[in-house]
């Protein structure tokens, strides 16, 4: 992927900012970013920045996880692994979610 310096720059304030940058290997088209548990898909944006590509994950072993309903409750799966959704999973996850957000917005 060719990023131009303004993206790159973009991504040393998102590294500065407590981000992880991160490739994942299934996701080659697009950068990733990591803090925690939690992981989103960034997309170049014709601005000169990113957008978030689909929405924030929970991790798995590293992995990308869905959320799913079973005998009524939720889970964060990945392939055969799986962990119950929680309150503070999903405080994490919501966290990083607007914080991403927020440091995705211009600078002034």
């Amino acid at each position: 992927m060719d990023l131009s310096p303004q993206q790159m720059a973009f991504l040393q304030r998102l590294h500065l900012a407590g981000f992880e940058i991160v490739a994942f290997p299934m996701y080659a088209n697009y950068v990733g970013t990591r803090k925690g548990n939690c992981a989103a898909l960034l997309v170049p944006a014709a601005s000169g920045g990113f957008n978030i590509f689909g929405a924030p994950a929970y991790l798995i072993g590293g992995n990308f996880s869905v959320r799913v309903r079973r005998d009524g409750r939720e889970f964060f799966v990945w392939k055969k692994e799986s962990l119950e959704v929680t309150a503070a999973r999903l405080t994490e996850l919501d966290a990083f979610a607007a914080e991403l957000s927020q440091a995705l917005l211009p600078q002034l």
